[in-house]
């Protein structure tokens, strides 16, 4: 859901935006969003009474893909009986079918790959002229000039690069992102002084694979090298007024470098969580996946960081029952997780996506096999969170308050600078009230898996 925005355009009914995968969706979900607004158009109450819907969505993985095909279906029906529905699908799954969709769906009006969310505007004037349109050709990603409809009014997604360059065996990222495309540090820096102004605290800085920022871009320095690395970009944007702390993600551990966790530890907005993937615990189905490092060199990343950061928190996503994944290299996988001590794991069974690679493979794993190996990972994660949390029972942590806990009206949420979501009262003794946007001191009292709860200290 999306706060309103006044506009000055014809009224041209209401919409309804929803959301499927990751932060990269729901960034682009927020740029279309302020499109629609600019237009004339204005959130629905309900997906069911809206003029125009639509699916931003995600292939990453077969579940998600066919949730999309469950919400058309119902849209498809409704438009039976309200013709002038406007059905729209974006995102990844766009991109991978493109005109194939409309054989299964021929009432959607415009199907757009991810790199044509900033011309929304422009394909859904063609459709208002009678156009049914497929919009997944490459294209030059060109800078938004319409302001986001954010989720949010304390913390902003930023991207900073679109696309990925990478061929890792089992991903269809690059395939339905296109190629790798940095902004300008200069554009970026003009975005964050707007968000600072208009009262932003927090930047996430956004990318397929964040470390690679800037290798498409020309300049060298004196030295030889890169001028426009995101390590560059960080010192650059560092000192903007008004924003309190910077986080960025998602880092690879192939071009994860040592100047980067220094800057990290240098810079003072810069928040101590590192969201960086390993995938699996074994190298050979590391060199399977088409990763590029070793395991070991993914332990020197984390150990680099721990001792600049000692309290740093670090996620990470894994992938179990990958094709011909046998059960030691299974238990290299748990062995690692145990080891590393991760604050938070994103867990994932393989699945087969088109136009991979892996996806042919013959030593596919039964679904059997699959469903266990993801339980017993789960079950060392939840574990593993519990233990890494227990360092905050009784500390002082900062937590910047991001809205009101909606179970709990008395309650505010948010995190802490290590990404750990927190509750609190909204008062403190001596009736010290707190609102969403207060970087506020909390005694931890409570320790879960995955949330701690404390008090507020005046």
């Amino acid at each position: 859901m999306y706060r309103e925005l006044e506009t000055s355009k014809e009224d041209k009914g209401s919409y309804w935006i929803k959301t499927f995968g990751c932060q990269m969706n729901k960034a682009d979900s927020e740029k279309m969003a302020g499109i629609l607004q600019k237009m004339g158009y204005k959130e629905a109450q309900t997906e069911l009474n809206a003029d125009l819907v639509l699916y931003n969505t995600c292939t990453i993985r077969d579940n998600a893909e066919q949730k999309v095909y469950s919400y058309l279906g119902r849209q498809a029906l409704r438009k039976k009986t309200t013709p002038h529905l406007k059905l729209v699908v974006a995102g990844c799954v766009a991109q991978q079918e493109g005109a194939s969709l409309l054989r299964r769906v021929p009432e959607i009006d415009l199907i757009m790959g991810p790199q044509h969310a900033n011309r929304l505007e422009t394909l859904l004037n063609q459709v208002d002229n009678g156009s049914q349109v497929v919009a997944t050709n490459e294209n030059q990603i060109l800078e938004d000039l319409t302001a986001a409809r954010r989720d949010s009014n304390i913390c902003a997604w930023v991207n900073v690069i679109y696309g990925c360059n990478e061929r890792c065996t089992y991903c269809v990222v690059p395939s339905v992102r296109g190629k790798e495309q940095s902004r300008t540090p200069e554009a970026i820096k003009i975005e964050i002084e707007d968000l600072a102004l208009k009262g932003f605290k927090e930047v996430t800085l956004l990318g397929q694979n964040i470390d690679a920022y800037g290798r498409d871009l020309p300049g060298i320095s004196p030295s030889g090298r890169r001028k426009n690395t995101l390590t560059d970009l960080l010192y650059y944007i560092h000192d903007i007024k008004g924003i309190e702390r910077i986080r960025f993600a998602t880092s690879h551990p192939r071009y994860f470098t040592n100047r980067l966790i220094k800057a990290c530890a240098e810079l003072p907005k810069l928040c101590e969580h590192f969201h960086i993937p390993f995938q699996s615990g074994d190298n050979e189905i590391l060199k399977r996946m088409s990763r590029g490092y070793t395991i070991e060199k993914y332990k020197r990343i984390i150990d680099e960081i721990r001792d600049l950061m000692p309290n740093a928190s670090i996620s990470a996503d894994v992938i179990v029952a990958f094709p011909g994944e046998n059960k030691s290299q299974f238990k290299n996988t748990l062995k690692a997780v145990s080891e590393i001590g991760f604050d938070q794991v994103n867990t994932a069974a393989y699945s087969p996506r088109p136009n991979t690679p892996a996806a042919s493979w013959l030593n596919q794993l039964p679904e059997e096999i699959k469903i266990e190996r993801l339980r017993e990972l789960n079950e060392l994660v939840e574990q593993t969170a519990k233990i890494r949390n227990a360092r905050y029972k009784n500390e002082v942590v900062e937590v910047l308050a991001e809205k009101v806990n909606p179970k709990d009206k008395d309650q505010l949420m948010g995190r802490t600078r290590t990404n750990r979501l927190t509750f609190f009262p909204n008062q403190a003794l001596g009736n010290v009230a707190y609102k969403p946007g207060d970087l506020v001191k909390v005694k931890i009292q409570t320790i879960r898996s995955f949330s701690l709860s404390g008090i507020p200290l005046i």
